[in-house]
């Protein structure tokens, strides 16, 4: 059959956290760089979509294409391994360790980091002929979105804080709906599909997605929007990737593992 069933679903997440626990440096280091730029070209398509289209949904429905190519070619990003990689340590699994699995976040995040950063300064380049000429449409489309999201944050002092970090757990509930979705099929149009939807999802919406951000922030500065590192960091990059640890783990990956993974039987359910 096509469609795994989600008990299997469930033991295919726990191994894949396993393997990415044991992978070697090098080896995260590359697929985390490759999954942030493809993950930053797809932005810079959706980006494009919509300004050419004057329909910011048609950019939401065209967004996923990276995040399928990523996935299908095995690469990493931050949010996904924030759900996979601590299921291997609740089920225990021999050699994982909580700074296996720390070490893990922190070399994709650092590979994602350099694949969104290098993109980011290509595609500033093309967009002003080599630093010669002002942005057009869609560069003025990337400063005026990084600067909404930093600074117009900012503006609402803890309430803007807060609302980006709720913004990221609604994202990486998503996210990660997406990186199961490439489980749940055996054929690559069923993964496609199954990816596709939770992606539109959260793009659409304008969720707030760690990764993204680690290309759109930079970019825009690179095109002289008028905003720090620090407002970046303060006012969207930290609560963003906490609200998106929160949405990854808790929200989508504990509740698959525990519901499938550690099936509690009907006839002991009004016991406990």
């Amino acid at each position: 059959m096509a469609y795994v069933k989600p008990a299997e679903l469930a033991q295919q997440m726990i191994d894949a956290g396993e393997s990415k626990v044991f992978m070697s440096t090098r080896d995260t280091l590359i697929r985390g760089i490759m999954a942030g730029a493809i993950l930053a070209i797809a932005v810079a398509l959706a980006v494009t979509t919509a300004v050419q289209t004057g329909v910011p949904i048609i950019g939401a429905l065209v967004f996923p294409v990276g995040f399928c190519i990523l996935n299908l070619m095995g690469f990493d990003l931050l949010t996904g391994v924030f759900a996979l990689a601590p299921l291997a340590l609740f089920e225990k699994r021999p050699g994982v360790t909580k700074a296996g699995v720390f070490r893990n976040w922190c070399l994709v995040a650092l590979g994602n980091l350099i694949g969104a950063l290098a993109v980011a300064f290509l595609v500033a380049l093309t967009f002003t002929m080599t630093f010669t000429v002002e942005p057009g449409a869609v560069g003025q489309a990337f400063i005026k979105a990084s600067t909404a999201r930093s600074l117009g944050f900012a503006e609402h002092g803890l309430a803007g804080w807060v609302t980006v970090f709720v913004k990221g757990i609604l994202c990486n509930w998503m996210v990660c709906l997406g990186v199961v979705g490439a489980m749940v099929s055996r054929s690559v149009g069923g993964k496609v599909i199954a990816m596709w939807l939770p992606i539109f999802i959260f793009f659409g919406l304008v969720f707030e997605h760690a990764v993204v951000n680690m290309y759109l922030f930079p970019l825009g500065m690179m095109l002289g929007a008028e905003f720090t590192i620090a407002d970046w960091l303060i006012w969207n990059q930290i609560p963003v990737t906490l609200g998106n640890l929160v949405g990854g783990l808790l929200v989508t990956g504990m509740s698959i593992y525990i519901t499938h993974g550690k099936t509690l039987p009907a006839r002991n359910a009004e016991a406990v």
